[in-house]
C-alpha cells in the first residue's frame, strides 16, 4: 500500500501542542458571574508538547511520557483536558466519522501549571488530531464551541496562531503583523495556582491596549509592549517570589530585549533580536541555573 492510499485509521498520527506566550496581558473587568475580562496579545513558540494517536482495539485513553509527564502521572483520567476534549468530540461527531479506540500518548515537555497554555494546547492538539484520525470532518466552528467550554486558553490554542485575546478567552481577533526576532522561556520549576494569583490582586484594572497593524521590527514592537504590562505578574511574584528573580534574569541577558511573565506565571520570557541571539542567551542561562527550564528560538 503506497503512502497516497494508506488509511489513517491504521496510522499513528501526531500533532504539536506549541506554548501559548502571553506578550502582554491586561485584566480588563470582571462580569457578574466572576470571571475575568482580559486583553492580550498571544503568539505561540516552537516549544511545545507533542500529542500522538495510536489506534488500537481498546477504550481510548491517555499515557503521559517526557519530560515532565511524571509530574501529570495521576491525572491521566477521564478529567485530564486531552481526554474531555476527545469525549466532547465524540459527542458531535456525525455518521460519517469512523471513531475508534486506542491510545493516545502525551510527550510532555511544557512544564505544568506554568502559565504558558500547556493543558490547553494539549486539549486543542487532540480536537484536531481526533478530528483527523477519525475522519470526523467536525467543521472549525464547532471545534471552536467545544474549544470554549474547555477552557479559557483553548480556543486561541486551537489554531495555534498569533490572535488578540479578549472577553473570558473567547473572543479572538487579528494581532498585527509581528516582525522577525526571538524568544527566550524560562521556569523556575515551581507551579503557580491561577486562583491564588487572581486573588492576591489588588482589583484595579487597566485599560484595553491599542495595537497597530503591524510592527516594522522588533525594536518598535518592544518599545509598544513595554507600555502595556500583566496585570498578573506582581500578585503572581507574591504567590512565587522566584518569578522576579527569572524576570531580572532573563532581562540581564545580552540582547535580551524585553523580559515579563506570561499567563498567571510561572513561566517567563524574553524578546530578542533575532532566533540565535535568543539561543545562545538561552544556552548560557541554562549553564548557570540548570535548576531552571530553559528554551530559546523563534516563534510559529
Amino acid at each position: 500500500m503506497t503512502s497516497a492510499t494508506m488509511d489513517p485509521m491504521t496510522q499513528t498520527l501526531t500533532e504539536a501542542a506549541p506554548a501559548k506566550i502571553n506578550l502582554y496581558l491586561h485584566v480588563t473587568g470582571k462580569r457578574p458571574d466572576g470571571y475575568h475580562l482580559l486583553d492580550s496579545l498571544v503568539v505561540f513558540a516552537g516549544a511545545g508538547d507533542t500529542l500522538r494517536y495510536e489506534p488500537g482495539p481498546e477504550a481510548l485513553h491517555l499515557v503521559l511520557a517526557g519530560r515532565f509527564g511524571a509530574a501529570l502521572s495521576d491525572a491521566a483520567g477521564p478529567d485530564n483536558l486531552v481526554m474531555k476534549a476527545a469525549t466532547a468530540l465524540e459527542a458531535v461527531c456525525g455518521p460519517e466519522a469512523r471513531i475508534q479506540g486506542g491510545r493516545l500518548v502525551l510527550e510532555k515537555d511544557l512544564p505544568v501549571a506554568s502559565g504558558i497554555g500547556g493543558g490547553s494546547a494539549d486539549a486543542a492538539a487532540a480536537l484536531r488530531l481526533l478530528n483527523r484520525a477519525w475522519s470526523a470532518q467536525v467543521g472549525h466552528a464547532t471545534l471552536l464551541n467545544i474549544a470554549e467550554k474547555l477552557g479559557a486558553d483553548v480556543p486561541v490554542c486551537l489554531a495555534s496562531q498569533s490572535a488578540r485575546m479578549e472577553g473570558i478567552g473567547e473572543v479572538l481577533s487579528a494581532a498585527p503583523a509581528l516582525p522577525d526576532c526571538g524568544m527566550v522561556l524560562v521556569n523556575c520549576g515551581q507551579a503557580v495556582s491561577t486562583p491564588d494569583v487572581f486573588r492576591k490582586r489588588d482589583g484595579a484594572f487597566l485599560p484595553r491596549a491599542a495595537l497597530p497593524a503591524r510592527w516594522p521590527d522588533a525594536a518598535t514592537m518592544v518599545a509598544d509592549l513595554a507600555e502595556l504590562d500583566n496585570s498578573l505578574e506582581a500578585p503572581a511574584c507574591v504567590v512565587c517570589p522566584p518569578v522576579q528573580t527569572v524576570v531580572s534574569a532573563i532581562a540581564a541577558l545580552p540582547e535580551c530585549l524585553l523580559s515579563r511573565m506570561s499567563g498567571s506565571g510561572a513561566t517567563c520570557f524574553g524578546l530578542f533580536p533575532s532566533v540565535w541571539s535568543a539561543q545562545a542567551a538561552a544556552a548560557r542561562l541554562a549553564q548557570s541555573q540548570p535548576g531552571w527550564w530553559v528554551w530559546g528560538g523563534g516563534l510559529v
